[in-house]
């Protein structure tokens, strides 16, 4: 019952807006009655935390099958492309983690969350600005560039919006769209590119 419930949750909530969504709704969706859902949940909050907990599990998971990169920059570049076909693998779990307004507000982390925010092996982000730790220590990149959380949030926004374009736009007929590999090797490869103290460290990769 807890997996329909779920699943249900997060339908709706991409559907009409977390708002606008009562557990009596999510009830009813599947049949039950709400008091049978307060046995799981006690409000729709811990069902959207749940669900996000879940999300970005899996989001680190496929990110941790890159972790026996040697090279950081390689590391890096791969785990763009990791997130752009995570993101249009799971179109769903994306929207709702990376394109629902106020999420940390909604449904803010409990101190466990907290502490796997800060663990590579558990948090994509952690990962992410842990490769580009390494690769600033081994002097990877421009001296200018030195923050490594700056880093990692510029090389975050670009593969976010090759994923949210594909995901929200991808189908329209007005642009004619060049093939999804092709904008993300060329959006994580010209983003390191400008980055790098050596661009061609990238050789071979993009």
């Amino acid at each position: 019952m807890k997996e329909r419930i779920l699943g249900a949750a997060r339908e709706m909530f991409l559907r009409d807006g977390f708002e606008a969504v009562s557990l009596r709704k999510i009830a009813e969706s599947i049949g039950y009655t709400a008091p049978a859902l307060y046995t799981h949940f006690s409000d729709k909050e811990e069902i959207l935390a749940e669900l996000c907990r879940r999300d970005f599990g899996a989001l680190a998971v496929q990110f941790n099958k890159l972790a026996r990169v040697a090279d950081p920059v390689e590391r890096i570049f791969r785990s763009g492309l990791g997130y752009i076909r995570f993101a249009i693998e799971h179109p769903n779990h994306y929207r709702l983690m990376f394109m629902t307004p106020n999420l940390g507000k909604i449904a803010p982390p409990t101190e466990a969350d907290i502490e796997a925010m800060n663990d590579p092996d558990q948090d994509a982000y952690a990962f992410l600005r842990h490769a580009v730790r390494e690769a600033l220590e081994c002097g990877r990149f421009r001296p200018e560039y030195k923050d490594a959380d700056l880093l990692a949030q510029t090389l975050w926004a670009g593969v976010h919006g090759v994923a949210s374009l594909q995901i929200t736009h991808g189908d329209c007929p007005w642009c004619d769209w060049r093939s999804l590999d092709k904008r993300s090797k060329a959006m994580c490869g010209s983003m390191l590119r400008g980055l790098l103290r050596n661009p061609d460290d990238l050789e071979g990769l993009a």
